[in-house]
């Protein structure tokens, strides 16, 4: 969250970037609570000064034999302890208050972030990839009718055991999926990063550490409980990506100076309630409940983050370009940052198989497998993220940032298409190979059960 001192000097900026960040809060109200909070303090720290005075009068008194006069000191002493109480209590009223609407306050993009409404005013830097393409077959067949053909993708079986949104990837299917996550974690690795495998519940104290809660609720998957009953901090939900857990680890302690920078990634099964409209958007592998996903966690010092998050680009998007699949990297404008982050590239892979009205000139569409953000001490302040830069300074909180290292069936999407050939087939790209046995073309398998031939038919 922002920090309170940061909110009561800069009041201004914090408007003008909730504002182009396009969240409704009432700053003013804020501001309000935070100010009669001050003076509450200001006035139990004054009123306690006075207890103090006359307590140590008391004694003075009697020890002279005032009694009379020690006695009125006793009631005055009692009179301003009702009176400091009862402003203690107000002052803890307040501040519960105060940090529940803190927290629905969102992070404030840096300065450099372009100024827009929404994502057709997000900014692309570059594209990758797109010099030499691979020849494609005339007409590409979009990854959702491919993977039926094929049977290495079952969305009706999916939907048959959990419901829609879910799917089965089967056969080479769920190898190309294993053969991702390996490779990934295999990059990673190279890059410095130290594995973690995170536990998939996560408790509701770390959902808002992260951000996700309370603006996210309704998004997310609740183990026991409906979404709409009270919260409690022990309350458990089913991960929303492994940024969750793997920032929560350090929650409350401090680390040291010589520990950081902190690189950790971790592969997880991701579960969200996808919004969305059926049809072309959302079809297929593209918007689902349940994906997996290698996630890079990062701590950093304050002063290194900028440079770290420049260098954390370079690290997601390596994998597609070994992969050698066409992407480009679009900044986030202020309309469309998240309500966590201060600055956010997104890496959007190319999928040839579905004409968008937004996808690039050769046709087809992007499609989202990475979003790397840099969240500053906003998610630091949540959750008591600290580092002591010398062990005889005080602790200071650090800047957490990560990205996605990516979302894999995304990138399922963009290899069945981009990689698809005039039979049908799919070239698996080489760096892949190992992880698949050796495999170097996915030539799908023989259906299997009735449905395949025909209810009641025998071959």
């Amino acid at each position: 969250m922002i920090s309170r001192q940061y909110l009561r000097e800069h009041p201004e900026e914090v408007r003008e970037g909730i504002e182009n960040k396009g969240v409704d809060v009432d700053l003013d109200r804020i501001l309000e609570l935070d100010e009669e909070w001050r003076d509450l303090k200001g006035r139990g720290d004054t009123l306690r000064h006075e207890r103090n005075e006359v307590s140590s009068r008391i004694g003075q008194l009697k020890q002279e034999g005032k009694e009379e006069e020690a006695q009125d000191a006793i009631d005055e002493s009692q009179q301003l302890k009702a009176e400091l109480q009862e402003i203690e209590d107000r002052a803890d009223e307040l501040e519960e208050e105060l940090h529940e609407a803190m927290l629905h306050l969102p992070q404030i993009p840096d300065d450099d972030v372009p100024v827009g409404e929404d994502e057709s005013e997000n900014v692309e830097r570059r594209r990758e990839g797109f010099d030499d393409l691979r020849d494609l077959p005339e007409e590409v067949i979009p990854h959702y009718d491919l993977g039926e053909d094929l049977d290495v993708l079952d969305f009706d079986r999916g939907a048959k055991v959990s419901g829609g949104g879910f799917y089965f990837a089967k056969g080479e299917g769920a190898m190309l999926e294993h053969a991702l996550i390996q490779f990934f974690l295999e990059v990673h690795r190279e890059q410095g990063y130290t594995d973690v495998f995170p536990p998939i519940p996560v408790n509701s104290r770390s959902m808002e550490g992260t951000g996700q809660f309370p603006k996210f609720v309704e998004d997310a998957y609740r183990v026991g409980d409906e979404n709409a009953d009270e919260i409690d901090d022990d309350d458990l939900w089913l991960l929303p990506t492994a940024e969750v857990p793997v920032t929560n680890m350090y929650r409350d302690e401090i680390l040291l100076d010589d520990d950081l920078p902190v690189k950790h990634q971790a592969y997880s099964p991701n579960f969200r309630r996808e919004a969305g409209e059926h049809g072309t958007e959302t079809r297929g592998i593209v918007r689902v409940h349940q994906f997996n996903k290698v996630e890079m966690v990062n701590f950093v010092r304050p002063e290194n983050s900028e440079e770290r998050f420049e260098r954390l680009v370079e690290e997601a998007e390596e994998v597609l370009e070994r992969l050698g699949l066409p992407y480009r990297i679009l900044e986030m404008c202020t309309g469309d940052l998240g309500f966590t982050q201060a600055k956010k590239y997104d890496i959007e892979v190319w999928a040839p198989g579905d004409d968008m009205d937004d996808g690039p000139e050769q046709g087809g569409r992007w499609l989202e497998v990475s979003s790397v953000s840099n969240f500053r001490d906003f998610q630091a302040r949540r959750a008591g993220l600290r580092f002591r830069p010398e062990r005889h300074e005080s602790a200071e909180y650090l800047h957490t940032l990560n990205g996605s290292g990516v979302a894999v069936p995304r990138v399922v999407v963009a290899i069945l298409e981009y990689y698809q050939n005039d039979d049908g087939t799919v070239d698996v790209p080489e760096p892949l190979q190992p992880y698949m046995g050796g495999r170097e073309v996915i030539e799908g398998s023989e259906k299997v059960g009735e449905s395949a031939v025909g209810a009641g038919e025998r071959e």
